[in-house]
């Protein structure tokens, strides 16, 4: 019977990573450094995570090494609420959403 629910819960993990594989359309937004070093204020993603979404700029992007520098110290909001510790991997995204990179401000 153990076997039957840790199978069950590992279905449902499954599926859960699955969906969040549906890649949605949003606005990511520089702010500051980030800004700068990007040449832009925002742009387009087309992802279903925060990581996936970085990933994108890190290739859109890779001739722009202070802004992929940056993407590692930056802090993130996501439809107006901190990501925090979070691993972005695991920080879904929505359709028409949000992302705003926000790098350390005087000195951290």
């Amino acid at each position: 019977m153990t076997a039957t629910t840790d199978t069950a819960t590992t279905d449902t993990e499954t599926t859960d990573t699955e969906s969040a594989g549906n890649a949605v359309a949003g606005t990511i937004r520089y702010w500051a450094a980030a800004k700068s070093a990007a040449g832009t204020g925002e742009e387009p993603y087309r992802a279903a995570t925060l990581a996936e979404a970085l990933e994108q700029v890190r290739l859109r992007h890779a001739d722009r090494p202070e802004l992929v520098r940056l993407l590692d110290i930056c802090s993130y909001l996501v439809d107006g609420e901190p990501v925090g510790t979070r691993d972005r991997r695991f920080v879904p995204l929505h359709e028409g959403g949000t992302v705003e990179v926000l790098p350390p401000f005087a000195g951290g």
